[in-house]
């Protein structure tokens, strides 16, 4: 089977993905397949959703060649994919406007979602604005007070968000409140699910409709895939150093397992507990990874690198002063290692980093972050 045409029947990439739930959920799952199935291959859903994404979110975003920065790194080009230009500043967008119409489709008024770094949720409750949909966020409340600002845009938006005070009070954690609430009204409501995890159909459903963790780089590996002379490089959060223990990155230094109802590589200790994380990143410190980051890694694909907090930061001020771009701390990540690559790789070289983000939601973390330093 190519890689372009997985996953396969059961939802599987390889031997990761999969459905592992409650029986409660199986049914609405089943439906969602049959309904994202038709949706593909009905012309008026996909003319719908592509007016949506030009006139309302204002795609295609543009590639940029990021000059002065290549000039300062030397070697290889840097251009940007700038999806921090989106309707709402980020690739989320791309994604909950195709699951919003799906579950108009499906006669579901009730939407729900989980949130990290908030982006997904200020584009979830867009979207339930735009089709007049009741909306509910699950947040951890760690994470509703290092977004402040983005907690705000989902209220002005209509939505309620529910902060989460269990376990490690960031995005794992609300993700587990949205599957709970999504098995208790699972008759009225729709979970659009943020990245490229959850079972099947989720990651394929992200993997086709979202430019954008998890997501993020998978929407800009897919047209790329079938392109055997194409690099694909996936960025982590090393945090504080993968030798700490305080980091994110389930790819580099985690192992097979089940999460969030697919398997997949995640952080766990011997007895198979979910370890704790750490990213500067509200977005990133999630402790799995969707499965086609996971076959892609062991058919050797793609390669995945992490990048510490540190590194990240500095590339973040680095494309502020060189470019006048403030980007997201997640896309700083991939920022960080393009810099790191550039100048070893001949000037014909093109290297384009997915900016899946703007940052305006990180500049609380990151003058927090340099007032510690002073």
């Amino acid at each position: 089977m190519r890689m372009y045409d997985l996953p396969d029947a059961r939802g599987h990439f390889g031997p990761y993905g999969g459905v592992f739930v409650a029986e409660t959920l199986t049914a609405a799952l089943d439906e969602l397949r049959t309904a994202y199935e038709h949706a593909r291959d009905d012309p008026a859903f996909q003319a719908e959703f592509k007016y949506e994404l030009k006139h309302y979110v204002g795609r295609p975003s543009p590639v940029y060649l990021a000059k002065r920065l290549t000039e300062k790194c030397g070697g290889a080009r840097i251009y940007i994919k700038r999806e921090d230009l989106n309707h709402t500043g980020a690739h989320k967008i791309n994604n909950t406007i195709g699951q919003a119409l799906l579950a108009r489709n499906m006669k579901k008024p009730r939407v729900i979602a989980e949130t990290g770094a908030g982006m997904h949720g200020v584009a979830t409750a867009t979207v339930a604005a735009r089709y007049g949909m009741e909306c509910v966020v699950y947040m951890g409340v760690d994470d509703v007070k290092r977004q402040a600002a983005n907690v705000h845009r989902m209220a002005v938006l209509g939505a309620k968000v529910v902060g989460v005070e269990s376990g490690s009070r960031t995005l794992k954690d609300a993700l587990n409140e949205a599957m709970r609430d999504w098995v208790t009204n699972v008759d009225s409501t729709f979970y659009i699910i943020g990245t490229v995890a959850g079972p099947h159909p989720y990651p394929m459903m992200v993997l086709i409709a979202c430019v954008g963790g998890g997501s993020n780089a998978m929407g800009i590996f897919y047209p790329y895939l079938q392109h055997e002379n194409t690099r694909l490089v996936g960025v982590e959060a090393a945090g504080e150093g993968l030798e700490t223990g305080r980091h994110a990155a389930s790819l580099c230094a985690g192992t097979p397992g089940v999460l969030h109802g697919n398997r997949t590589y995640l952080l766990q200790d011997a007895n198979g507990q979910i370890t704790e994380t750490h990213s500067v990143s509200a977005g990133l410190d999630y402790p799995g990874v969707g499965p086609e980051h996971a076959w892609l890694k062991d058919s050797k694909r793609a390669e995945y690198v992490a990048v510490t907090d540190d590194e990240a930061l500095a590339a973040f001020h680095e494309l502020c002063r060189s470019e006048g771009i403030i980007p997201a701390l997640e896309s700083a990540h991939a920022v960080a290692q393009a810099m790191k690559m550039a100048p070893s790789m001949p000037k014909d070289a093109i290297l384009l980093v997915n900016l899946s983000g703007r940052g305006d939601k990180d500049m609380h973390t990151v003058a927090e972050r340099s007032a510690k330093k002073l």
